[in-house]
């Protein structure tokens, strides 16, 4: 799938999965660089050293598993080498051994920054814009204040370099490393720098100059990286469209420098927890044997045999959604999952289409609230309010007839539908926090189920 640009249609996605999510790359390489870069990992040389190498490097996986909340095995499995592989923060994980538990801080609460260059990838006053309203960021939420200043050494230096830029941490090697800061100090102390071969925007396409730049902020200031995925300051890349703070992002600054006289609000938070009694969904389907159960700008994952509930970004694997996803299919027949969101990414040439004219949509429906496919018939359902259409694959038409109350094709369902799913010829309503599971043949409820049906929850 392709990175689409942004228009105000309501447009649908369609996948064609390849073969494997996973290139080809030398993976004992890839491991080995990113645990020496974030995690310190030092091998030996000595007449052992094979073994201790094995040994460390085992500890050292199991660290970096542990710290992003993966499942801890010491082993190179499919989703740390996706990990591994997201563009990143240059700075460690975990705090260099010259530092131990030492906190850096700035010994003074006002500071000044300097912006020495532009990068030509945005207007001046975008550039501007987003590095003001990063450091304003920290200053909502600590007794920090920022002046800018436009000549001389500034407290906070910030600049775009390419390559090796003389601080020992150079850029375009080993990993993607799209920026890094120093923490407070002297001398280079605080400087934050850009990678210039990145692609700066001010949107949801390449990488966002404002998220990035209030995360290197947060360094300059003294802030480690957060194993949280929604945290500012976790370590890969991660833009959901909005920039503020979670409560562990305002507890961390204003333990090193006091609150806000003008306390902010902590970002509502966006990340699903697969047991947590509100949970609900936006959309659910299969791939490939795993059940993706769609919240806000993530997922939760369970594969056959485990009902973990793994954690994961849309962006992840699929940068244009974003904003999140609306409704989702699989036609496995065809090997393609269907993601559909409203008023959000299209192109008008292959994929994304608009669903006006590719499915036969009227004009009057602004959005679709789940979608789920029969493979026995080659029919797929659309839930939209308190109607659905059937939509027929082999002959890419909308049925006639169409669309009937929900009420009517399933019975005791209710009036709205967030997600659906089908699993061993039953269907699986979700609405709220229950869960159904439909006979399509009888039309009847089986059983209703707490929504955490399909993970490994106590007091299900």
């Amino acid at each position: 799938l392709h990175k689409a640009h942004i228009t105000p249609d309501l447009v649908f996605v369609m996948i064609h999965l390849p073969h494997s999510f996973m290139h080809l790359f030398d993976n004992h390489l890839i491991t080995a660089n990113y645990l020496r870069k974030y995690y310190h990992l030092r091998t030996g040389t000595n007449r052992s050293g094979r073994q201790r190498s094995s040994s460390l490097v085992t500890e050292k996986l199991k660290q970096m598993q542990a710290f992003f909340g993966l499942k801890v095995t010491g082993k190179v499995d499919a989703d740390t080498l996706t990990l591994m592989r997201q563009p990143r923060c240059g700075v460690p994980d975990v705090a260099p051994y010259a530092l131990g538990e030492r906190t850096l801080r700035w010994e003074h609460t006002h500071l000044t920054y300097r912006l020495e260059n532009y990068t030509p990838d945005l207007p001046r006053a975008d550039v501007d814009s987003a590095i003001d309203r990063a450091f304003q960021l920290w200053s909502n939420a600590s007794a920090l204040t920022f002046t800018r200043v436009f000549e001389g050494q500034a407290d906070i230096m910030i600049s775009f370099v390419r390559g090796d830029h003389n601080d020992n941490n150079p850029f375009g090697g080993p990993g993607n490393i799209i920026a890094h800061a120093f923490p407070p100090g002297g001398g280079i102390g605080g400087d934050v720098h850009f990678d210039e071969d990145k692609r700066w925007t001010k949107d949801f396409r390449n990488f966002n100059l404002y998220h990035v730049a209030a995360h290197e902020v947060g360094h300059s200031l003294g802030l480690m990286h957060d194993g949280d995925i929604e945290s500012l300051m976790f370590s890969s890349y991660n833009y959901y469209g909005d920039n503020l703070l979670t409560q562990r992002d305002i507890d961390a600054i204003q333990a090193l420098y006091g609150p806000s006289k003008n306390p902010i609000q902590p970002r509502e938070r966006q990340v699903p927890q697969a047991c947590e009694s509100k949970l609900t969904f936006d959309a659910i389907t299969e791939i490939r044997g795993e059940l993706y159960f769609f919240k806000n700008r993530f997922f939760l994952r369970t594969r056959p045999f485990y009902k973990t509930g793994e954690l994961g970004a849309i962006t992840d694997f699929w940068v244009p959604l974003s904003r999140g996803v609306d409704a989702a299919y699989e036609v496995a027949s065809r090997d393609e999952v269907f993601f559909f969101k409203g008023k959000a990414s299209g192109m008008r040439q292959g994929y994304p289409k608009d669903i006006y004219h590719s499915l036969g949509f009227p004009h009057t429906v602004k959005s679709i609230d789940a979608a789920v496919h029969e493979e026995e018939t080659g029919k797929t359902y659309f839930f939209v309010a308190s109607k659905y259409w059937r939509y027929d694959e082999n002959t890419r038409s909308m049925d006639t007839g169409f669309p009937k109350e929900i009420a009517h094709g399933f019975p005791g369902i209710g009036k709205k539908v967030d997600a659906v799913f089908q699993e061993r010829g039953f269907f699986y309503f979700f609405r709220g926090k229950r869960q159904y599971k439909f006979d399509p043949h009888t039309k009847r409820i089986l059983t209703i189920l707490n929504i955490n049906s399909w993970f490994n929850c106590r007091n299900k």
